[in-house]
This record gives structure tokens, C-alpha cells and sequence, in this order.
């Protein structure tokens, strides 16, 4: 079973320092409330050393974000500039490490 102080500081992490890039302005996703949503993903992948830069990528692109009010989605994975994307992995490979 998950802990959740584990999965809280994974989310304190993901949240601070990952966002995403709308118009160059940066949103990042403890803002945008979806910091938890990744973090509770991603972490069985923690629990059963796992995390790979596929299964995080295939992970973020089934997370949708809605825009406009609903009007349409999103995966989270296009809305991150590959640059969050290789932070996300050295922060869950570092995180991993350190548990």
C-alpha cells in the first residue's frame, strides 16, 4: 500500500518544480492542482522500480487537462517542455534513490 507522506512528498516535489508552458508563461503544477494527480500515478511505478522515461511519458499522456473551460483536453505530457520532462525524471530517479 502507498504511504501517504511519501506520496505527498512526491507531490511537494513534482509541484515545485515541474510546470507546464502555455504562451511561454509557465504554470506550475502545484498551481495548476495537478501535482497530487502525478504524483499518485507515478508512484506504484516508484514502488515497483519501474520508472523509465517511456512509462512516465506514456503516464503524463494519459492525464488530460482540460482548456477553455472543458471545451477541450490536453495530455499533460504535450503541455511539458522537454526540458520538465527530463527534471521530472532526475527527480524521480533522485526521489527513488533516496526512499
Amino acid at each position: 500500500m502507498a504511504n501517504t507522506r511519501e506520496i505527498e512528498a512526491l507531490a511537494a516535489e513534482i509541484g515545485e518544480n515541474i510546470y507546464i508552458d502555455v504562451a511561454k508563461w509557465h504554470l506550475y503544477l502545484n498551481d495548476a492542482h495537478l501535482h497530487t494527480l502525478v504524483a499518485e500515478r507515478i508512484y506504484p511505478l516508484i514502488e515497483d522500480n519501474r520508472v523509465s522515461e517511456d512509462a512516465v511519458v506514456t503516464l503524463l499522456n494519459n492525464i488530460k487537462v482540460p482548456l477553455g473551460g472543458g471545451k477541450m483536453e490536453v495530455p499533460l505530457g504535450q503541455l511539458l517542455p522537454t526540458k520538465c520532462q527530463l527534471d521530472l525524471m532526475d527527480l524521480l530517479e533522485e526521489f527513488q534513490k533516496n526512499r
